[in-house]
């Protein structure tokens, strides 16, 4: 995280209302004029596998990642003081009502520029397909959460912007030591790295030892930038996306 970033969202933080429902305290508000999301770590929901206070610290995490990646995947993040005590605060960001990343059909009707990832049934028992659109933004955020171990990759967590962006927000669940990797965006599994992908890793593999390290260890323990790196070396190892493994659920629920 730059100091500019820190610089303008350091003053004041109004809050205006209550992000309902959600899992975890999540404020809208604004920080001179720049409108943006606060959850405070007071407001934080005790987690069995996760230590306690400790979800915005990897929500930082997760953005110097995306950051050292080059790849814009996740809003700018920082971590500072707020009405309800110390939290994550992010800009906010507005997707295009009328793009839909991921999303439902009937079953069987996966349209062009789509990758099917799986079959189920909606809350009318109606027999449907979970699609996500075959876009290289989105691609990297797969690639992405594979490094940072995301653990709750839904279908409302990745804004479609209305160029063609693609954010991923809501990362408070990443960088466990164990693979927890849950997510909707399993469409690319099994399929070679590109070659932006591949120097990304490299690049934040190299960094790792260096100033990304730094700004990680602030957030996250360093068993866990450990197994970050380990990550990173597999990947390149591998050269594929991963596929799913057996011994851990691999749709976040419910998956949007």
């Amino acid at each position: 995280m730059t100091d500019a970033v820190a610089d303008e969202m350091s003053g004041e933080l109004t809050l205006h209302g209550r992000v309902m429902p959600a899992s975890n305290a999540t404020f809208v508000g604004e920080v001179d004029g720049l409108r943006v999301v606060y959850k405070p770590v007071a407001g934080e929901r005790p987690l069995w596998d996760f230590p306690d206070g400790t979800l915005a610290g990897r929500e930082v995490a997760a953005y110097t990642v995306s950051e050292a990646l080059g790849w814009d995947v996740v809003p700018r993040t920082i971590l500072r003081d707020g009405p309800h005590g110390p939290g994550m605060v992010q800009v906010w960001q507005e997707p295009d009502p009328a793009q839909d990343a991921v999303d439902l059909v009937p079953a069987g009707r996966t349209p062009d520029g789509f990758r099917h990832v799986f079959d189920g049934v909606d809350a009318r028992d109606r027999e449907v397909s979970l699609i996500h659109e075959d876009s290289t933004a989105l691609r990297l955020m797969a690639v992405f959460d594979v490094l940072v171990n995301n653990a709750d990759r839904k279908g409302g967590h990745v804004l479609a912007m209305a160029g063609g962006h693609r954010y991923g927000v809501d990362h408070g669940l990443t960088f466990h030591v164990d693979h927890k990797l849950r997510t909707v965006l399993w469409g690319w599994m099994g399929e070679p790295l590109r070659e932006q992908e591949v120097g990304g890793v490299r690049r934040v593999l190299a960094d790792v030892g260096g100033a990304l390290g730094d700004v990680l260890a602030e957030h996250v323990l360093d068993a866990e930038i450990e197994a970050f790196a380990r990550r990173c070396r597999t990947l390149l190892d591998t050269g594929v996306l991963p596929s799913p493994r057996d011994e851990w659920p691999v749709i976040p629920w419910p998956p949007f």
